[in-house]
């Protein structure tokens, strides 16, 4: 029987850190040395130490630039005993990006990507006693630069070659983030001591058999020399079982069935039930456990269904042979400074993505692998996950160094978020194949790779091999193959962005998309982040800030030109933030609404984007402080379980009844026009029968649906509680009369309040802009329209 051996050490290195200034610095700063946070940056090193401004503050961005252009070094020092322990291992969660690391004046490793960790042994290196640990990391921006150089240059958008460097592309800037590219210690370091053997990766793998949840861990597990047999032990709910490695075997694959399960659900569709597995290792003949990993794991089936049929190709997500409407935003890290981005503002952020009746985030592929907690919220909550690698809008070299960096971030990604149920789709990239067939580099490219062979053989047998059962998609948007136009809307996921950047937002309904993986309208943050991150004065559309806080191409002239077919442009800077916030949300759910009203042939819509990395003019529902826009109101509204929508259908106008619950919706739809002083005018009756997960399109009689005064009528349609408004013209055109109504205020309870509203004349779109009173209040609703005698309670908290 072999020796006992003390239990393992983690000890995480979060203390006592300092930040060197490098002596090529600005000569106030150069050399200076000041308190380092680990997990941290650079930028919020610099910040907390007093030596530079807010980054996010007016122009700081461009007096900031020369942080990115230098080198930087993180030191530490701390006290180490052997403590009988064979092996000594740091280990670093995430590095940001290229470092040299050095324990007691040896260099012991060196990195280049951000997106993996590393694993540094270091037992011939540590001294008892103190130790003196140095982290030094290059240039980003010279790094970025010198390794296109070496890579060949290949074509990318932004100002930098953020495809040369395995770095989190959005931080050299992009049409909605600052070009702020920083270093440092991003994720956790640790010094790990262990003996005999130690779990060094567990990946589940669930599966449905009939009533049954298989799921197949594979372990592997690493060992000290000459380390006698050791048992692996795992147990999922009441079901364990156990296998023993001989001396010199690694891997172990222990399976368990456990009969009747019950399924994992997106939110809407049943509950996240999940399960508890935990795998443990032991030495010889003991029951001591050397190493343990833990996890809740759910059971669930999901594939693409992409057929063909009488209008192309079909893309729709299947969970447990349920096709999936999807209800979808796209993500961006939620910050610029990532170590900023804690449990608690994933909880925040994911719960108003719950609120505005979300059921899938796609994580987009020019940010980073988010941290656990983010996906252990979405497993819990029902938030789907469609996990783009990170690959965006640039071309990829094929060879080496770059290839074997993605190869191993791939491996490491799909290993860590392997078993999670929430994560149903794998992406190859983001507008790759777009930018080869349509962004001119074919022509530039001359021949070099670009990152194809990535997307169609490397990345999808990594996800076949260590995600057996998740679905994987080479780009989006995807017509089917590499050589195929991806802006083929008939198939496959598509971008549509054609509104917006050339088109009115009247346009979305040009075309029937079977799925719509990106789209979206700008608006400008709220009031409140602008005051806190501006000091123009005065503050306009255009002013230095606002123009600094923009960074879309052409970005404020869109806005207007978006603007103008439905509102006249306001003189007045507040007048004009409500237009272009009231447009975007308009925008928005118009296309939702006419993306969901050809159910089942369009089978989701993923809005871009959902949060935002900083305070900024932005195509976002929740802006960087984490304030929701009326964006977030109007996705709310169009994508409710049940709606109510009016739609072109031929030459007339129809109801759409869309229910996506799991019970029949019946009833008469009462269709009514009237004018805007609420008189009646017509009314129909319409009986309608709408399955469970189905929808319903219903011709409005001509009499009705036929305006007399355009500018003066609207449709009021309703079943039951769920109702909706159509308007014959746009604002622009409307004689609306000057809003009259009547509020009263109560104190619910200290610091919530309810705020009644009758109408005495029709109000279109009323909200209560709360945050403008106070920057922590928040309305639980906005866009409601109320006809005179109407009235509507808000919440404010």
């Amino acid at each position: 029987m072999s020796q006992r051996q003390p239990p393992a050490r983690t000890r995480p290195l979060r203390e006592d850190w300092t930040l060197t200034v490098p002596p090529s610095a600005p000569s106030a700063l150069a050399g200076r040395e000041v308190p380092a946070s680990v997990p941290g940056t650079v930028h919020t090193d610099l910040l907390a130490a007093g030596l530079i401004d807010e980054p996010f503050f007016d122009d700081n961005e461009r007096l900031l630039a020369w942080i990115g252009r230098h080198d930087w070094e993180y030191r530490t020092t701390f006290d180490w005993s052997a403590e009988g322990h064979e092996r000594h291992d740091l280990v670093f969660d995430g590095l940001d990006t290229v470092a040299r690391i050095s324990l007691n004046g040896h260099e012991v490793a060196r990195t280049a990507n951000q997106h993996r960790s590393y694993r540094v042994p270091v037992g011939d290196r540590l001294v008892e006693g103190d130790n003196h640990l140095v982290v030094a990391f290059s240039s980003p921006v010279r790094e970025a630069d010198r390794r296109s150089l070496q890579l060949g240059a290949r074509p990318h958008i932004n100002p930098h070659p953020y495809n040369a460097i395995r770095k989190a592309a959005y931080t050299y800037g992009w049409d909605w983030g600052p070009d702020m590219p920083s270093a440092g210690i991003w994720r956790p370091v640790w010094l790990h001591s262990w003996s005999t053997a130690r779990l060094a990766t567990v990946r589940p793998v669930a599966a449905v058999s009939g009533t049954d949840g298989v799921l197949r861990l594979h372990v592997q597990v690493e060992r000290s020399d000459g380390v006698p047999p050791v048992r692996v032990r795992a147990r999922v709910g009441d079901v364990t079982t156990e296998v023993d490695l001989a001396a010199g075997e690694h891997d172990a694959e222990l399976c368990l069935s456990v009969p009747d399960v019950d399924l994992w659900w997106p939110r809407g569709h049943g509950s996240q039930r999940r399960y508890p597995v935990e795998v443990t290792l032991h030495a010889d003949g003991r029951s001591d456990v050397l190493d343990r990993w833990e996890r809740q794991v759910g059971f669930r089936t999901v594939r693409l269904d992409q057929e063909d049929d009488e209008y192309g190709t079909s893309f729709a997500v299947v969970v447990n042979d349920r096709p999936i409407w999807v209800r979808g935003a796209n993500w961006i890290p939620d910050e610029v400074f990532l170590p900023r981005v804690d449990g608690v503002r994933y909880q925040q952020r994911l719960d108003q993505a719950v609120a505005a009746n979300l059921n899938l985030l796609r994580v987009w592929g020019g940010g980073v692998y988010e941290d656990d907690d983010f996906y252990e919220y979405c497993d819990a909550r029902g938030l789907m996950v469609w996990q783009d690698f990170m690959l965006a809008c640039a071309a990829y070299s094929e060879d080496d160094p770059l290839r074997s960096e993605i190869v191993a971030e791939a491996r490491e990604a799909v290993t860590r978020l392997a078993g999670r149920p929430c994560v149903v789709l794998w992406n190859g990239s983001n507008e790759a194949v777009v930018g080869y067939h349509h962004w001119g580099w074919k022509e530039r490219l001359d021949g070099r790779t670009w990152g194809a062979a990535y997307y169609t053989d490397l990345l999808p047998a990594v996800v076949a091999e260590l995600a057996p059962g998740t679905p994987y998609l080479p780009s989006s948007p995807w017509s089917g193959s590499i050589d195929s136009d991806p802006h083929d809307h008939a198939r496959g996921p598509s971008h549509l962005w054609q509104p917006w950047n050339r088109l009115p937002y009247d346009a979305y309904r040009d075309d029937v998309p079977r799925f719509v993986a990106e789209f979206g309208w700008q608006g400008p943050p709220t009031l409140p982040t602008l005051w806190r991150a501006l000091s123009d004065d005065p503050l306009t559309p255009e002013s230095p800030g606002m123009n600094v806080h923009q960074k879309a191409w052409k970005g404020q002239d869109k806005l207007t030109d978006g603007l103008v077919p439905h509102f006249r442009v306001p003189q007045d800077f507040e007048d004009w933030h409500w237009a272009m916030s009231l447009n975007q949300a308009n925008a928005v759910r118009f296309a939702l609404e006419h993306f969901r009203s050809w159910s089942p042939r369009c089978a989701g819509a993923i809005v871009w984007q959902l949060n935002d990395c900083w305070p900024v003019t932005s195509w976002a529902a929740i802006d960087g402080d984490g304030r929701p826009k009326p964006v977030y109101y109007a996705i709310s509204q169009a994508l409710a379980d049940r709606l109510l929508t009016v739609q072109p259908r031929g030459d007339g106008l129809a109801v759409v009844a869309v229910n996506d619950t799991s019970e029949p919706w019946q009833g008469a739809i009462v269709v009514a026009r009237l004018t805007y002083d609420g008189v009646g005018l017509e009314r129909a009756e319409i009986s309608v029968d709408v399955p469970a997960r189905g929808s319903a399109t219903l011709p409005i009689p001509v009499d009705v649906a036929r305006a007399g005064d355009a500018g003066g009528e609207l449709l009021r349609v309703a079943l039951g509680e769920v109702h909706a408004e159509h308007f014959f013209a746009d604002y622009r055109d409307s004689i609306l009369p000057p809003p009259q109504l009547l509020s009263s205020v109560q104190e619910r309870e200290p610091g919530v309040y309810t705020v009644t509203i009758t109408a005495r004349t029709l109000l279109r779109d009323l909200a209560i802009l709360a945050e403008t009173v106070h920057p922590d209040a928040r309305a639980d609703r906005m866009l409601v329209t109320l006809l005179p005698g109407e009235s509507v309670t808000f919440s404010i908290a």
